[in-house]
């Protein structure tokens, strides 16, 4: 009998995410698409001929990363994106070393592949910062490959270029790889450090238009990988895909030619939304959490009672939707998203403020 995979994060998210006061999704809100200069000759043709991606696409994608396309592997998305390379890299039982904690889907696509799974740590205590010296520790002779995000799923934590090379170098050592999922870096704006890619052969990185861009219905995402791992890549995506929709390549183009406006709405967005949040988190006694400086999630521990049991209720009383910890390995965690519409966060927060203060009282 075949074995079945499935990700209990994907299922929440599809399922049970949504709400009238929804504080769990971590992308920007939907950017309109009136917001672009589009016109609809501009989708014609609806097909293409078949090869390994849309040229246009191609080269946009590369001027955007500061790379040559045949680096470039096109994607649907960078859930996608991280499968591909991954899967690439990979042989059935190969070790992989990932911060604990992390983005369940990875987890649950190592576990998929059937590699042999192994944890350092991101310490709450430290911010969520990662400290190469746990990685060197935590290696085996059998390390293939190091999996980590940055900004950091779930806290948005910012790595450092400097960390970012200790960590290559390590790998470097043991002959391993090393795979950045880049998808909320771009939230980090003028602070934005170069892609991890463009640091050594040893990098693989992987990044889409959805989480900083409100550009999530294109499925516009990417890997970086040196242009024979790239290769590799394509062929594998044979196994997945024919071509991508043709019309959504069209539209990623001219985003991409226009991303300047979009960075722009995303960061004014964020600009007013952060001080929001970081107001609130200040205000209360019963969550544990430094300030956001960077991305669209944030990551408090509730020092007291169950962070499932909050979440019902938060839930079922006031409408509102945070990510439980449990599905990031931290049950007594929750993830907080604020790429919404600002009056609606505040909105938001406050209800989440009355549900934590009702909890507390239980």
């Amino acid at each position: 009998m075949s074995r079945v995979m499935s990700s209990p994060y994907m299922q929440w998210a599809k399922q049970r995410s949504a709400s009238r006061y929804n504080l769990a999704t971590s992308g920007m809100v939907s950017y309109p698409l009136s917001g672009l200069p589009v016109k609809l000759e501009d989708l014609d043709p609806l097909t293409r001929p078949g090869a390994y991606g849309y040229s246009l696409l191609q080269e946009s994608l590369a001027v955007h990363c500061g790379v040559p396309s045949e680096s470039v592997v096109a994607a649907a998305g960078t859930s996608m994106a991280n499968y591909l390379a991954m899967a690439a890299i990979l042989e059935p039982g190969d070790e992989v070393l990932v911060e604990h904690p992390t983005y369940e889907l990875l987890l649950a696509v190592l576990s998929h592949l059937q590699a042999n799974i192994r944890r350092f740590p991101r310490r709450a205590a430290a911010k969520f910062a990662i400290e190469p010296e746990e990685i060197e520790r935590a290696m085996t002779p059998r390390t293939r490959l190091i999996v980590i995000t940055n900004l950091h799923n779930p806290s948005s934590a910012y790595m450092q270029e400097q960390t970012v090379r200790e960590i290559g170098e390590i790998a470097q050592r043991a002959g391993a790889r090393v795979l950045v999922d880049e998808v909320y870096l771009e939230a980090a704006f003028d602070m934005m450090p170069r892609s991890a890619y463009l640091l050594g052969p040893e990098f693989v990185t992987t990044n889409s238009l959805t989480k900083v861009y409100g550009l999530a219905g294109l499925r516009c995402g990417w890997i970086l990988a040196e242009p024979e791992l790239a290769r590799r890549i394509w062929m594998l995506n044979d196994l997945f895909d024919v071509n991508m929709a043709h019309p959504a390549e069209r539209l990623s183009v001219i985003a991409l030619r226009n991303l300047d406006r979009v960075r722009a709405r995303s960061r004014e967005l964020l600009d007013t939304n952060r001080p929001l949040l970081n107001q609130f988190l200040a205000s209360r006694s019963d969550l544990e959490s430094s300030p956001l400086e960077y991305g669209t999630v944030t990551f408090p521990k509730l020092l007291t009672g169950s962070v499932d049991r909050f979440c019902e209720l938060f839930r079922e009383k006031y409408e509102g939707t945070v990510v439980p910890g449990s599905f990031f390995e931290m049950p007594g965690h929750f993830r907080i998203g604020i790429a919404c519409d600002s009056e609606r966060l505040a909105q938001s927060l406050e209800r989440l403020g009355t549900a934590l203060d009702e909890f507390a009282q239980r």
